[in-house]
């Protein structure tokens, strides 16, 4: 399977609406669904923040040049809400998954499908 029939299978379970496979370190984009692509101090953002959270905890995470209040972080998952809305980031061995849900999705199933989409990524060594 490409890389980009990942992001298009998140956003086709109607949950998400926004995605983007990046490598690990956050240097390259691997898909993306439109024209989902983040700047580069964005994922950079994020990248770092998986193993040092103090600058998301105090400034947010952005995405497109939205900025999302976090609400989850640790080594593995970055959860940001603004307003309705939210991002969903989760790093795997080699791969960081970034999804967006759109208003009137419920953070929990929409999360769900990203995390499980990583299970499946680690597991098959990705």
């Amino acid at each position: 399977m490409s890389w980009q029939a990942y992001t298009d299978n998140l956003t086709a379970t109607g949950k998400l609406d926004k995605a983007a496979l990046y490598s690990r370190a956050g240097d390259s984009l691997w898909a993306q669904t439109g024209s989902f692509q983040l700047q580069p101090n964005e994922i950079t953002e994020i990248a770092n923040g998986f193993d040092n959270a103090s600058n998301l905890q105090s400034h947010g995470l952005h995405a497109q040049g939205q900025k999302y209040f976090l609400l989850r972080n640790d080594d593995r998952s970055i959860y940001g809400k603004h307003e309705a809305e939210g991002l969903i980031c989760v790093r795997t061995k080699q791969a960081i998954l970034i999804a967006h849900y759109p208003s009137g999705v419920q953070p929990g199933e929409a999360t769900t499908i990203v995390e499980k989409l990583a299970d499946y990524l680690i597991g098959v060594g990705y």
